[in-house]
């Protein structure tokens, strides 16, 4: 129970309280219920929306798109932030990059990059609620941190120092490995909408990650928490694109 309640501290803004300091070895297992964690953001997510229904399509999505950033308290919105500010700043240099990420000032590049993906996330959660297809609402958040577990379970970190490489060190790779395969099911299971989302979500993994290890040679806490918007806005803008 400690890794899920952990994975729900780091991950949301629910008011969770550890019963106890997580070990290494339960900080590892954490990652294992990120994918649940999604779930569980995808059902609150869900249940909003019909709350929400009788509201006017823009007001929805507008509330939607608000409960979503605040329900994650916009942890990865500042990874994206910090990443896209890093990735045109460092001019292709491994250390300049890195130390740019540890700035916590926000530049043009940062704003604008927020805009924009808040922008396509709230067009296509418009257009996606008009259609009723409540479903891409679960596949998002779902995907969107399991992407996280693909990334620890396949990619180095390269801050030896930090959260990040706790996390990789002490991940059972076994579990992982099935965790992603019983997501990749599940998404299977729900026809045509899961599996043209799963696989913008494995497109988007498999371009990040080789971007990332380019440029630095493995991932950061930063470009985990941009893996995880570029997922879930990638899977929303196509699914809406499909409609």
């Amino acid at each position: 129970m400690l890794p899920l309640l952990t994975a729900l501290q780091f991950l949301t803004s629910l008011p969770i309280r550890l019963p106890g300091m997580p070990t290494p070895q339960q900080q590892g297992r954490s990652l294992l219920y990120y994918p649940v964690v999604g779930l569980l953001l995808g059902a609150l997510l869900c249940l909003a929306a019909l709350l929400l229904g009788g509201a006017m399509p823009f007001l929805q999505a507008a509330l939607l798109l608000t409960l979503w950033v605040a329900l994650t308290g916009a942890l990865h919105l500042d990874g994206l932030a910090d990443s896209a500010d890093a990735w045109l700043g460092g001019f292709g240099d491994r250390d300049r990059t890195l130390e740019i990420m540890k700035d916590p000032r926000s530049g043009p590049v940062a704003v604008v990059a927020l805009v924009l993906l808040l922008l396509l996330k709230f067009t296509a959660l418009l257009a996606l609620l008009q259609a009723q297809q409540y479903s891409a609402l679960l596949l998002a958040p779902l995907l969107g941190r399991a992407a996280l577990l693909a990334l620890f379970l396949s990619t180095p970190y390269v801050r030896p120092n930090g959260l990040g490489h706790v996390l990789a060190a002490n991940l059972p790779r076994t579990w992982a490995q099935g965790a992603l395969l019983l997501v990749a099911t599940g998404c299977l299971l729900l026809g045509s909408n899961g599996l043209i989302a799963l696989s913008l979500a494995v497109v988007t993994f498999l371009l990040v990650r080789r971007a990332v290890l380019r440029r630095l040679g493995g991932t950061t806490g930063d470009t985990a928490g941009a893996l995880l918007e570029l997922v879930e806005c990638a899977v929303l803008v196509g699914l809406a694109l499909q409609l």
